[in-house]
């Protein structure tokens, strides 16, 4: 018997109200900050056969609405009452996106029937692994990024495998923090399992059990609405990061968005290659895996603001993932920092549908700047820890009716900061600086969100920073319709100093006593012409601190003398400005449009057609060794039509017969 729209929504509320009981119960209760103040952990109800049907709307990440737990529950061999089960291994059904992250799924009976899951995950500060807090962009394969469990029995019947718990324990960094995170998620999965029998003793099994179904029906007929509203097409863009490994070649991530009526599909063919580095993002081939959704679904919620947070969302979209490329990779490549690919394809997938909504979907937003983790020792106590310090967000993009938010974080805003206090209550450093950076953003007629800035010293030897996802020193965040670019993003080790070293993307560093850190992530993107923004807003950006009176002369046109704006000044240096200005497209920083003027499309379509035909052990070599015979040509000679790739890949192929040119690319 259907369900009334009524009942549904109810039960809904219940749902989501669960989910939030159980976030709440978890971040209370967390031993480390990453847990407790940063927020990077996720709450949800599942069906029996694993899809997401329930999230919280403003607690933990968000980055996994509508997760799939059927192919790790699959692997887990029967479900008892007491039974809870945990894994935190990538590649073993594909819930786990890289080895921190320790997921937890709880069978939940009524009168021995299983009627759902309660599930999620934490972040664990480290996990063991090469490098403290276990990820950096120098790991080449899964083994280096810490231990791993496959799906298995955390307590079987009500009975904890202690056995499991202490091979965990014995192999990270700091045991007593993630034995306490874990006993936090455990307990939260318990709130979930108690908030269901509630909801069964209040709607009744038959009307839960089928209202479950319902809701993610619902989601689908709700995102089949609003897909209907985008105007059909193709809409092509792609985003790269600065490095594919260290000291590499710039990375791409590219799609192709095809709308089609109620449907869209997401074709990232024209993607790189997967990686000898942790920027992998591992899906398993899943077309719907949702680390590759999660632009979409923002875009789903920025549009309608009711829409239920379930997989089924994710039903009427699709992607398109070749094996062997970054968003589909083969084991055992690495996939630690999958994080930082996930950050550029959103900005990829969010360039599409800007295109497709130019008035709904804001510029690029500010990033590049790390998740800061700290391994020293406190010299007064003796103690040694590790603990995250604050992820450095940028701001969020400009949009067509507004600046963008400053400091936001923007989609990765669900991370939260750490105020300075508990930082210096709970880590042997001191904060020198903390807020935001002044010019980041970019120009527009609404001008990007800034980035923050974070300073802080050390005092112990063998201290080692570790910062996650470094990136946006080049490449930095694009604006949209005319606006500007966002400004880089900057990592230094003492900085003023006669000993200053610029640390570029490293994210691992060792310091000695009294070394200090600066870091400052890229501002978003701006919208709109610059010289179309209000001179009295553009004043008012300068006295915030915002933006300095040079930056709003040279990239604004507006002229400040003393404390207010001179009209003829600025009237004069407009008109100027305005005739060599006619750009309305996209922003881009000074060195995507150098590298672009080599790297046409025409030419990544030779590349990557010449690399699918060939072992995925050969993909990443060849590309680098492609890139840098294209570069030492003389500029005469590329014409930015594929010839050059094809003329590069044949030289090599003599050099390596292993390499047979592939006819057609479908080797």
């Amino acid at each position: 018997m259907a369900i009334d729209r009524v009942t549904l929504q109810i039960l809904a509320n219940h749902c989501a109200a669960a989910t939030e009981s159980m976030a709440h119960t978890l971040f209370r209760t967390a031993h480390s900050t990453f847990v407790k103040e940063t927020e990077d952990f996720t709450t949800g109800l599942a069906t029996a056969d694993g899809k997401t049907f329930a999230s919280p709307y403003d607690l933990g990440a968000t980055w996994f609405v509508g997760l799939d737990y059927g192919r790790a529950i699959d692997l887990v061999d029967g479900y008892e009452e007491g039974d809870l089960c945990m894994t935190n291994d990538p590649y073993s059904g594909f819930v786990c996106t890289h080895s921190p992250d320790i997921h937890l799924w709880k069978p939940i009976f009524h009168e021995r029937e299983l009627v759902c899951f309660s599930v999620g995950h934490v972040h664990n500060t480290d996990v063991g692994g090469a490098v403290p807090a276990s990820l950096s962009r120098a790991n080449t394969e899964v083994h280096q990024e810490g231990i791993r469990f496959p799906p298995s029995k955390l307590y079987r019947r009500g009975e904890l495998n202690r056995e499991l718990v202490d091979v965990m324990l014995m192999n990270v960094r700091m045991p007593k923090q993630n034995w306490g995170d874990l006993k936090a998620q455990i307990a939260a999965m318990t709130t979930g399992e108690r908030k269901v029998h509630e909801m069964i003793g209040r709607f009744g099994i038959d009307t839960f059990r089928e209202g479950v179904q319902d809701l993610l029906d619902y989601g689908e007929r709700q995102a089949r609405r609003l897909i209907g509203r985008i105007p059909d097409g193709e809409y092509f863009f792609a985003d790269y990061m600065d490095e594919d490994s260290v000291d590499g070649k710039p990375c791409r991530i590219a799609v192709n968005m095809i709308v089609d009526g109620d449907e869209v599909v997401f074709d990232f063919s024209e993607t790189d290659p997967q990686l000898t580095s942790s920027l992998n993002i591992p899906t398993g081939g899943d077309p719907r895996h949702v680390l590759l959704m999660v632009p979409y679904i923002y875009v789903m919620y920025t549009m309608d603001r009711s829409v239920l947070l379930n997989s089924g969302l994710l039903r009427p979209a699709r992607c398109v993932i070749p094996e062997g490329s970054l968003v589909n990779p083969k084991y055992p490549a690495a996939v630690g920092m999958r994080s930082l690919g996930a950050m550029r394809l959103q900005s990829c997938v969010f360039g599409a549908f800007a295109q497709a909504l130019p008035e709904v979907v804001p510029a690029a937003s500010g990033d590049g700047g790390p998740l800061i983790n700290v391994r020293t020792t406190d010299t007064r106590t003796g103690r040694r820890l590790m603990a995250n310090l604050d992820p450095i967000t940028g701001g969020g993009g400009g949009v067509a009716f507004r600046d963008g938010t400053e400091g936001s974080g923007a989609n990765y805003g669900f991370l939260k900061n750490t105020p300075v206090e508990i930082n210096e209550a709970e880590v042997p450093v001191k904060i020198l600086k903390y807020g935001l950076a002044t010019d980041s953003g970019g120009a527009g007629r609404w001008r990007g969100g800034t980035g923050t800035t974070l300073e802080f010293q050390v005092f112990s030897p063998h201290t080692v920073v570790t910062a996650r996802n470094r990136d946006r020193s080049h490449f930095t965040p694009w604006g949209a319709n005319g606006g500007h670019a966002g400004k880089p993003s900057a990592f230094l080790l003492n900085p003023g100093s006669n000993r200053e070293a610029n640390l570029g993307n490293t994210d691992v560093v060792a310091l000695d006593p009294g070394d200090v850190i600066r870091i400052t992530s890229a501002g978003a993107g701006g919208y709109g012409s610059p010289l179309e923004r209000e001179p009295d807003r553009v004043l008012a950006d300068v006295r915030r601190g915002f933006v300095t009176a040079g930056a709003a002369r040279a990239e604004y046109g507006v002229v400040i003398a003393g404390d207010a704006v001179d009209e003829d000044a600025t009237d004069a240096l407009r008109e100027r400005m305005a005739a060599a200005d006619g750009h309305r497209g996209f922003g881009y920083s000074e060195a995507r449009e150098a590298f672009e003027r080599v790297w046409t499309r025409e030419n990544y379509e030779a590349l990557v057609g010449i690399l699918a035909g060939l072992p995925v052990d050969w993909r990443f070599f060849v590309k680098h060794r492609v890139f840098e015979a294209v570069e030492r040509m003389p500029e005469a000679e590329r014409t930015g039509a594929g010839e050059e790739v094809r003329r590069a890949f044949s030289a090599l192929a003599a050099e390596y017969p292993e390499l047979a040119e592939p006819a057609s690319g479908d080797r």
